[in-house]
């Protein structure tokens, strides 16, 4: 692991850590309005008329940016990997049962897939989100609906390949039942792909998530989300930029390190398949 990568994954688990501590730590819920009047937009490292100390600042409503980025980041995260790792399981159910069964099976489930990946995932997200009543479960819901069809195509590949190897082969001829072949020893040989499209995925899962909130087709206030606070201090750019900037720099920050460690996670794959063999 070299030092980028060492940093993106400290950075990660801290964010992580810090969205599970910092939240109980909160001297105030952070959903409740604050001090409207004493404590209103406040600048980072100000305190308000009480002593305490914001060190991003407080929103219009007096309420602290740090303790609520914290909770949405609980949110924004849960609804990324929930979302991303849905999408990676689906994907590789249809996948492989395309390329184990091929036939009527791989023109139906490809089909499908091919359709949703000739649509722009964004216009397929406004449209499922506009369908549904917004939440972070609808996200969930149309993150997976819209996800899985890159990652169906790539095991349905792997499963072709893998599928007439010699271990393959030789399970065949020693008895193993179709399902047994595929689900012991075929699919856990496709799984490196979908090792590096869910971390890559939980990235832009999380940057999705954002987009809508940001929409208002995503988390609703007064929950919490990084999208819906940015969106919350974007009329406020001029007066108090660190209530919109302050949430779009921890969003930034969580989806490199998701591609930083997605980029180092295929690297090392791509290095194993490419060494040669002892």
């Amino acid at each position: 692991m070299n030092r980028t990568e060492r940093i993106a994954t400290t950075m990660l688990a801290g964010i992580a850590l810090a969205a599970v501590v910092g939240p109980w730590l909160a001297p105030a819920d952070p959903l409740q309005l604050g001090d409207v009047i004493g404590a209103r937009l406040l600048p980072p490292l100000a305190r308000d008329g009480a002593g305490a100390l914001h060190l991003v600042g407080t929103d219009r409503f007096g309420r602290d940016l740090l303790v609520r980025m914290l909770v949405a980041a609980r949110l924004s995260l849960a609804v990324g990997v929930v979302g991303a790792v849905g999408a990676a399981a689906l994907g590789a159910l249809a996948g492989a049962l395309a390329g184990w069964r091929r036939g009527i099976t791989d023109t139906l489930l490809m089909g499908v897939a091919d359709v949703g990946l000739a649509l722009p995932r964004l216009v397929l997200l406004l449209v499922c989100a506009a369908l549904w009543q917004p939440g972070a479960l609808s996200t969930v819901v149309v993150l997976v609906a819209t996800g899985w069809m890159g990652v169906a195509r790539l095991v349905r590949a792997e499963v072709l390949g893998i599928a007439q190897r010699p271990f393959a082969e030789a399970a065949r001829a020693l008895g193993a039942g179709p399902q047994r072949v595929l689900w012991r020893h075929v699919v856990p040989q496709a799984m490196g792909p979908v090792l590096v499209a869910t971390t890559l995925g939980i990235g832009n899962a999380i940057l999705l998530e954002g987009g809508l909130s940001f929409l208002g087709l995503g988390v609703q206030p007064p929950s919490p989300s990084w999208g819906n606070m940015i969106a919350g201090g974007r009329d406020l750019i001029l007066v108090a930029p660190w209530v919109a900037i302050a949430p779009g720099l921890l969003l930034v920050l969580t989806v490199s390190c998701c591609t930083v460690l997605g980029d180092a996670l295929e690297a090392r794959l791509r290095g194993e398949v490419s060494a040669p063999a002892p």
